[in-house]
């Protein structure tokens, strides 16, 4: 045990000595450290003066963004609500609404009426420095539009909307779907990172494919009625995105009303997007 003792001393020693070794004869000894995103240079000795520096520097990202990328099947999940602007007495007297249907019987149930965005493709297209750049997609854009007032009807050939007269649904929503080409400007505000910050703004075109009323009854059978309900086919929106890192937010503001006749309701749109940029 002794020896072993005596045997590890003296290795120790030994390291310690190389350690402390004169280097004075070479003029670039140095230690290189790399830290995050850092580089620290450390220099010793050079021609037996001491002397001791430490250099910093900041290495470059080396993420470099493409002239174009594309983005495939982007999801959205949101909130989907209107502005209601209807002028109701004059869609009563028209017929397109039946007696006791006023601006109260189309409340939504809160946070239950969702939008739901499948974008199939997004592409990304560079104009200065990939600080501006177009995008622009194709996809698929679901409003479900979910009522307070289970016994609202929409009535087709020639569409009204009344009460029903004993409440014998629990649920009742509008959803409408549409083929949506948005085409933004985007202003990416840190070009050489794969996950910064940016804002997206421009236009999106929308044409009505679907549309239907889906009831759910006391006893949990379902029921749907498909028609158009005098909606408008083409919905032109404002849009917009903001991305906080791999944190994205998007709106839509449609501008004008979603239906063709009678009612004055303008729908716009707010949620998450899951997406790469």
């Amino acid at each position: 045990m002794k020896r072993m003792f005596i045997l590890l001393t003296g290795c120790c020693f030994a390291l310690m000595t190389l350690a402390q070794t004169d280097t004075t004869g070479n003029k670039n000894e140095s230690d290189t450290i790399r830290v995050g995103g850092m580089i620290i240079i450390k220099k010793g000795k050079t021609n037996g003066d001491e002397y001791e520096e430490i250099t910093i520097h900041h290495r470059k990202n080396d993420y470099k963004p493409s002239n174009i990328s594309t983005n495939w099947f982007i999801f959205d999940l949101g909130f989907a609500n209107f502005k209601d602007e209807t002028d109701y007495s004059k869609a009563q007297s028209s017929g397109f609404l039946g007696a006791g249907v006023g601006e109260s019987q189309f409340d939504l149930r809160t946070g239950k009426s969702v939008n739901v965005n499948i974008w199939v493709f997004m592409q990304k297209l560079n104009l200065v420095k990939h600080v501006v750049n177009l995008k622009y997609g194709l996809g698929i854009e679901t409003n479900n539009y979910r009522y307070e007032e289970t016994r609202l009807t929409y009535q087709k050939n020639p569409t009204m909307i009344t009460l029903v007269d004993s409440p014998t649904h629990t649920k009742n929503k509008l959803s409408t779907d549409y083929v949506t080409l948005p085409l933004m400007l985007n202003f990416n505000f840190t070009p050489r990172r794969e996950e910064g910050f940016g804002l997206s703004v421009g236009m999106s075109a929308g044409y009505l494919y679907s549309s239907r009323q889906k009831f759910k009854g006391g006893s949990g059978d379902k029921y749907k009625s498909r028609g158009n309900f005098d909606l408008e086919p083409w919905k032109i929106s404002y849009i917009a995105e903001l991305q906080f890192g791999p944190v994205k937010f998007y709106g839509s503001y449609a501008t004008k009303s979603m239906f063709d006749k009678g009612l004055d309701q303008t729908p716009y749109n707010v949620g998450i997007r899951f997406s790469n940029w």
